[in-house]
């Protein structure tokens, strides 16, 4: 294939506009492994790179989609040889290198993950990096003493790609879990992924002045940030813990240090782009072993290259369930 299908952005008169173009093969970056790409993600954070509502490109033009999937098709890398399935997360793929919303893709060996046992690509693209955060939460609340009990966990951004996954992924294993948001049409959709209680978005946007609430959390996964990750701090049970991953809320966090040195809890950052191959592994085993597939085909939403521009619009604006696969076989 000498031309390839890309979602290409470009930058005119200081706007982002995106358009699917055909591509050169010789045009893709340096690289030691080119993978012809099976299938790729909407996540967030394209959205964001897509429609240009954050600052997430800085040089163009750009292929987006920091996730996909496929397979070996060259390599100069010893790791990898022509046919190996593999798969890639992260790594700034998609913001400083062209990324998986293509046909082919070129990259580093270093970044790339063989695609775990038991998952097809459109699976492993089903979790992509929504997945693999959501599992580096739970393993990280799990390594902060953690576990399950009657005191609730709470997830918010439920109804989103990390915390679908989240809720699924603590259900499973036990966990009492609680789901939080703004879509009361999704309460069904939550509670078949194993939530016990929902509450309203708003519950805990509402700012407030009190610097300790009543204890009620065992722990959460916060994907908000801003007021609602100070709310469920400020009401995280004595030695609880939190882990933080992302801020469709905003990135400030108003609260004071009480839950901290009164009651012990612990924040803790989750970062998944440059997570480290051994934690990457460990939770890519994590879901092939225990999230329950039935709960990934009720996450999982597959369209073709051409809707993920309008599709980008509607993530931001919180029309998304779930996760958005990206079939580039289409």
């Amino acid at each position: 294939m000498a031309t390839f299908k890309a979602l290409v952005l470009e930058e005119h008169a200081g706007k982002t506009v995106a358009a699917i173009s055909a591509l050169d093969r010789e045009a893709l970056p340096a690289g030691e492994v080119t993978v012809r790409v099976a299938y790729s993600t909407l996540n967030y954070k394209d959205a964001l790179a897509i429609t240009g509502r954050g600052k997430i490109v800085r040089t163009f033009p750009m292929v987006p989609g920091i996730d996909f999937a496929g397979t070996v098709e060259e390599s100069a890398a010893p790791d990898f040889a022509p046919g190996d399935r593999v798969l890639l997360t992260g790594w700034g793929v998609g913001e400083r290198q062209w990324g998986g919303l293509a046909e082919y893709a070129r990259v580093k060996a270093s970044w790339l993950t063989r695609l775990p046992t038991g998952l097809s690509p459109e699976q492993a693209m089903g979790f992509g990096t929504a997945g693999l955060t959501a599992a580096l939460c739970v393993i990280a609340l799990e390594e902060a003493g953690i576990a399950p009990s009657e005191r609730e966990v709470v997830v918010t951004g439920a109804a989103g790609g990390v915390g679908s996954v989240a809720v699924a992924l603590l259900a499973q294993a036990g966990f009492n879990v609680t789901a939080s948001t703004g879509r009361p049409a999704e309460q069904n959709y939550l509670q078949r992924l194993g939530a016990r209680q929902i509450i309203d978005r708003a519950t805990l946007a509402t700012p407030s002045k009190r610097p300790l609430e009543s204890e009620r959390w065992a722990g959460g996964i916060d994907t908000v940030g801003s007021e609602t990750l100070a709310s469920v701090l400020r009401a995280t049970a004595y030695t609880g813990a939190v882990a933080a991953c992302g801020l469709a809320g905003g990135t400030d966090l108003p609260i004071t240090v009480l839950p901290f040195i009164l009651r012990g809890v612990r924040l803790l950052g989750i970062d998944s782009v440059m997570a480290p191959a051994a934690r990457r592994d460990a939770a890519w085993a994590r879901l092939a072993r225990d999230f329950p597939l039935e709960a990934l085909a009720e996450v999982t939403r597959t369209v073709a290259l051409d809707e993920v521009p309008t599709l980008a619009d509607a993530l931001l604006n919180g029309a998304v369930r779930g996760r958005i696969v990206v079939d580039l076989n289409s």
